[in-house]
């Protein structure tokens, strides 16, 4: 919103140096983006006085005039009718820039060099004179700046509104905001309709048919007008804050409507259908050709203008060609009204269309300055155009403005600010920009707001105008009271932390992707159709179709990543993300959030160094960074095959569940084929995926010492010939059962198939490490004991011994 400072002072004086006035502003809430002047185009411009007068050689019009510019002189070739020698004159200088993009410069008019040029009015955009050149009758002095010679300034503001301020887009609202700085008051002009002895009813009518779209549609009625430019002091306004001037007509609604913030639209009233007007919706699809050419498909809800007909409107947007004002037009029905901002909003969206009228309707336009406005219209169509204006005018009003009396507390309003504004001061704030106030008691204000405040509904919009028109600088700086001790970090934060910390010193990096996902994820994992993975909640409005529902696994994200890094030739990567997932429930109630971990391997071990040669990584190193993990965190978790119907997306034989107790918390392994190929992935991946909640309680709340051994320790070693079906981890974990104190570390150290053995059959060697805390062990009795848990084994899981075979 560019607002004209000399404008301005049609209806606030003003007090302030433009400078101090913009910081005003700004600190009130009204952003001053840019502060410029107007006239900051003639400052090549300066006073020139005529000293010679010689007919050009070469034509019998133009002269070649030596003009005196104070630091200079120079000869300048000129035509214009009334130069005479020993007058000032506007001179532009080479390098000067003029309205409309002419850039002067040194150059040969018919063979006699010209330097600069002596200028009109119409020339400089100070006037409509192009007749001859502009004549300087003020004493001044060669050289001097013509803005300096002819006191030429108009500071030009550009306001950057937030969407409340609808009243700020118009001249009135922003010289009620400057009244209020200055604590002056504002002078609205007086509208005065000459007499007619015709009445408007005869002429035409308005029937709303969507009164909650239309809450009120005024129109006047103007005869006997004359289309044709504006004076020149009207184009000027225009121009002074961007608007490209048109016709009187147009120039009056667009004038009006930057004065009052009430958009007007006028009618060529011989070309409506039965010379009246109705305001209804679309049909479904209905076409229309707006004033751009175009013609467009409206949808259902579209709030058209219409004539007895057809439409020749949609309503606060744009006019349409079947009624545009034109050269012949000699009679204009004028419209002014209030529309449903919400409806406004979604037209002007559907058809990408974004005028200065839509701009203003879907913020919220004053529901009482409808009259106003079409008046102010008319009067100015009746001295400019030369028209003559029917007697009255419609207002068709069923759902008249009626605004709600709000109550402001002084001491609530303090506590919010933090501010120390007496009682008595805050209703004087906001009468100042036009708010009736009565005061209740010593602490409570009775405030009703002006309509065309359409954006305080509540007290604490009193509030934040108490705080912005008593000025934000002025509230004091105060920080939040913090409490001394240390607020406890929840067992999920902890574990989350110490998680990150740990997988990072393992060398994985973390991903963090999106929560939504492809609604095939499910499918590429080739989940079975009864997996609680496939309750999926459903996004309403998705960014893509790879977004369109909740992860119910950390997986799917993490594998796309993985394809995207693969494209870029980034074939090494460990990475792990910690987040939710979300299944759905009920209809009526939120997802259940489930907080997981999970992690991907793949290429290279190790980075390529001059060790030689690296292989590829495996499915133990994976389960050896899981180890890691759990034994940081003195979790005792254990590893069995992993569940085929489960987890399908693991290779068979190449991954396992982990467990805590006897619950499934997770798994790893490595991604069967069709996963790679689901996604895309040109190399395959170790993932792993589990579940936090279990892990929080499994971590043990105290921590305990022992110290070190003094005694050595004892070493011996068990080989079984077992079924190949029969998981090694399961007789680890047999052993570590017994009720053996010596026992202190069990450990598989090898795994063997092939050679004499059956194909059903493997052989796994155990190293059992036992120790006494009191004493040396003697052979013989670590002999028993080893015997006594080898026989166990043998007898529960029906092994062999080596040399039993």
């Amino acid at each position: 919103m560019k607002v004209s400072l000399n404008w301005l002072k049609d209806y606030v004086p003003i007090l302030l140096a433009p400078k101090v006035l913009a910081d005003g502003l700004t600190m009130s809430g009204l952003e001053v983006e840019t502060l410029t002047d107007r006239y900051d185009h003639l400052r090549d411009v300066v006073v020139g006085r005529v000293l010679q007068i010689t007919p050009h050689p070469h034509s019998d019009h133009l002269n070649i005039c030596t003009v005196d510019m104070g630091d200079t002189t120079a000869d300048i070739v000129c035509g214009a009718p009334n130069v005479q020698m020993n007058r000032l004159y506007p001179v532009a200088r080479v390098g000067a820039a003029l309205p409309g993009g002419f850039v002067i410069s040194e150059t040969q008019i018919r063979g006699i060099a010209s330097s600069g040029m002596l200028c009109s009015e119409m020339e400089l955009g100070l006037g409509p004179d192009a007749s001859g050149l502009m004549e300087i009758t003020r004493s001044c002095s060669p050289g001097e700046l013509l803005t300096s010679a002819l006191a030429l300034s108009d500071p030009v503001f550009e306001l950057g509104l937030t969407p409340n301020r609808s009243d700020c887009l118009s001249f009135f609202g922003v010289a009620r905001e400057i009244a209020a700085l200055q604590h002056n008051s504002i002078t609205l002009p007086e509208v005065e309709l000459p007499n007619s002895i015709d009445d408007i009813h005869r002429h035409t009518s308005v029937i709303i048919e969507a009164p909650d779209f239309c809450p009120r549609y005024a129109a006047g009625l103007v005869l006997d007008i004359t289309v044709g430019p504006s004076p020149f002091w009207l184009q000027d306004r225009l121009i002074s804050i961007g608007l490209k001037p048109v016709n009187n007509v147009v120039d009056i609604t667009n004038y009006v409507m930057m004065e009052t913030g009430q958009p007007l639209h006028a009618f060529d009233y011989d070309r409506l259908a039965e010379n009246r007007i109705v305001v209804r919706t679309a049909i479904e699809n209905e076409p229309f050709t707006t004033l751009d050419h175009k013609e467009r498909l409206m949808p259902r809800d579209t709030l058209f203008i219409c004539d007895g007909e057809k439409p020749v409107a949609v309503a606060g947007v744009m006019g349409g060609l079947n009624s545009e004002i034109e050269t012949q037009t000699r009679r204009v029905l004028i419209e002014s009204a209030w529309f449903n901002p919400t409806s406004i909003r979604k037209t002007a969206k559907y058809l990408g269309l974004k005028t200065d009228a839509s701009h203003r309707f879907e913020r919220g336009v004053n529901p009482e300055g409808v009259i106003f406005a079409l008046k102010r219209a008319m009067s100015f169509m009746a001295s400019i155009c030369g028209g003559t204006v029917t007697q009255g005018i419609i207002d068709v009003y069923p759902r008249p403005y009626s605004a709600s009396p709000l109550i402001l507390s002084a001491s609530e309003t303090n506590l919010i600010l933090g501010t120390r504004i007496t009682s008595d001061r805050m209703g004087p704030i906001l009468a100042g920009i036009g708010f009736e106030t009565e005061k209740l008691d010593e602490d409570r204000w009775q405030v009703i707001p002006p309509p065309w405040r359409v954006d305080v509904s509540r007290p604490v919009d009193l509030m934040e105008e108490i705080a912005r028109l008593s000025g934000y600088d002025t509230i004091p700086t105060t920080f939040p009271l913090l409490s001394s001790g240390l607020t406890p970090v929840s067992p999920f934060q902890r574990l989350r932390e110490t998680i990150r910390e740990m997988m990072v010193g393992f060398g994985f990096t973390e991903a963090i992707n999106y929560s939504f996902i492809s609604a095939n994820s499910n499918d590429y994992l080739r989940l079975d159709a009864n997996d609680i993975r496939r309750q999926t909640v459903q996004v309403m409005n998705p960014l893509s179709e790879d977004q369109s529902v909740m992860r119910t696994s950390l997986i799917p994200g993490l594998l796309t990543t993985l394809q995207r890094n693969l494209s870029q030739q980034q074939k090494r990567l460990k990475l792990f993300e910690i987040g939710n997932t979300f299944i759905e429930t009920e209809t009526d109630r939120l997802p259940e959030e489930r907080e997981m971990l999970a992690g991907l391997w793949t290429g290279s071990r190790q980075e390529p160094s001059w060790h030689g040669p690296d292989s590829s990584c495996d499915f133990f190193d994976q389960k050896g960074v899981l180890e890691g993990l759990f034994a940081g965190l003195r979790i005792h978790a254990r590893f069995s095959r992993a569940d085929a119907t489960a987890f399908p997306y693991i290779r068979p034989g190449y991954g396992a569940d982990i467990r805590l107790g006897d619950e499934v918390i997770g798994v790893v392994g490595e991604l069967n084929s069709y996963v790679l190929e689901a996604f895309d992935l040109k190399q395959g991946a170790i993932i792993f995926e589990v579940a936090l909640a279990p892990m929080v309680k499994a971590i043990p709340s105290l921590r305990q010492s022992i110290s070190l051994p003094r005694y050595p320790s004892v070493s011996r070693d068990a080989t079984f010939i077992l079924s190949k079906a029969q998981a090694s981890g399961s007789i680890l974990d047999s052993i570590q059962m017994i009720d053996e104190p010596l026992i202190e570390q069990i450990q598989i150290f090898d795994v063997f198939e092939g050679g004499s053995l059956p194909l059903d059959r493997k052989s796994v060697s155990y190293r059992i490490t036992y120790r006494s805390p009191s004493e040396t062990l003697e052979d013989d009795r670590v002999t028993q004991i080893h015997k006594r848990i080898c026989d166990q084994v043998i007898e529960r899981f029906g092994a062999q011994l080596p040399d039993s075979r």
